[in-house]
């Protein structure tokens, strides 16, 4: 029972570590960037491909796909941008965030506490400005892999626990269930950039024959799933928005789910192209840098099999949100219909 405390305390006290020196981050870059950030969507053009690098830098300069999706359905909303120009810049949020895994792959845990320190310091000697919200940033950034290394020490002892190796072994086997636990991982934390964090951290745990306890196989649909989980921001973000707002949310949800779709198809043949992309080694050393690869290609991959097909993508989710009928209609029928009656 104290065991289970303390893996409890451990993992939920390293997540919410990670959120919020990720929302210290995050709140610091969008302070600092975000009006800016806010002007360069606003003036997108039609060029999807445009869009796509836009949306993209936005969130690795952002730190948020959320943010980025969220102002993009606010500027639909408020008539400043069509649907068919929200859509690439939705596609290029999915592939900015992914900069958050690749972050997270390289092993700073020496550096934590100097990122931490040098935020403090910051935050503490600059009264306003864009100096202070620098130091939030990496103040947040220090907190972030602070809350990384706790869970990864707590993850430690599972990798030695028989019952939930073979939990585990569940989950690899069937795709679908991976992905059903990595979509509801991130339903409830509401960051897929956690939850995947969550995963590199414990991929990295090596099992009784000193490969990773989940391998690469197995990560891959729970990372599908985180992908498929984030999509509900935009959903909630959507409500009580314009009819093409929620129509840019529900764009947001077709482009994981068809990639979802695809890749549980694909998961083998998926993993041996990301296994050949350098770095190589020992799987526990390099399988949170191969998650992070697998990130960024499948949304890749998916934005340039979509991109093409932004028009077709607009007219499928305009058919499932049609226009409602704004024409009220008369209980005692129409004036043509009165006027036969009365003849």
């Amino acid at each position: 029972m104290q065991e289970m405390l303390q893996l409890g305390l451990g993992l939920f006290g390293g997540l919410a570590l990670f959120l919020y020196g990720m929302g210290l981050m995050s709140g610091g870059l969008q302070e600092a960037a975000g009006e800016r950030i806010r002007g360069i969507l606003a003036a997108v053009t039609r060029n999807p491909l445009l869009g796509v690098v836009t949306g993209a830098v936005a969130t690795a300069v952002l730190q948020s796909s959320s943010a980025t999706t969220v102002m993009t359905i606010g500027f639909v909303s408020a008539g400043m941008m069509r649907l068919p120009q929200a859509i690439p810049i939705i596609m290029g949020a999915n592939i900015g965030t992914t900069i958050t895994a690749q972050i997270i792959a390289f092993k700073l845990s020496d550096y934590v506490l100097a990122f931490v320190i040098g935020g403090f310091v910051l935050m503490q000697l600059a009264k306003q400005g864009r100096l202070k919200l620098g130091g939030q940033a990496m103040f947040g950034f220090g907190l972030l892999f602070l809350g990384i290394d706790t869970m990864g020490a707590v993850m430690k002892p599972l990798a030695e626990n028989p019952v939930f190796t073979d939990m585990i072994a569940q989950v690899t086997g069937i795709p679908v269930l991976g992905i059903a636990v990595g979509t509801i991982m991130t339903l409830v934390v509401q960051s897929s950039s956690a939850t995947i964090a969550v995963l590199q951290n414990f991929a990295a745990q090596p099992a009784a024959d000193g490969g990773s306890i989940i391998g690469l196989d197995g990560a891959i649909p729970i990372l599908l799933g985180d992908n498929l989980g984030t999509t509900i921001t935009a959903l909630l973000a959507a409500i009580g928005q314009s009819r093409d707002a929620k129509r840019v949310a529900l764009s947001h949800c077709l482009f994981n789910l068809s990639g979802c779709l695809l890749f549980v198809w694909l998961v083998g043949p998926f993993a041996s192209v990301v296994a050949a992309i350098p770095p190589t080694g020992a799987e526990v050393d390099v399988i949170a840098r191969q998650i992070a690869n697998a990130h960024t290609l499948f949304n890749v991959t998916m934005t340039a099999l979509w991109l093409p097909f932004v028009p077709l993508m607009a007219k499928i989710v305009s058919a499932i949100l049609p226009e409602k009928d704004q024409t009220p209609r008369n209980p005692l029928g129409s004036r043509d219909e009165l006027a036969g009656n009365a003849a």
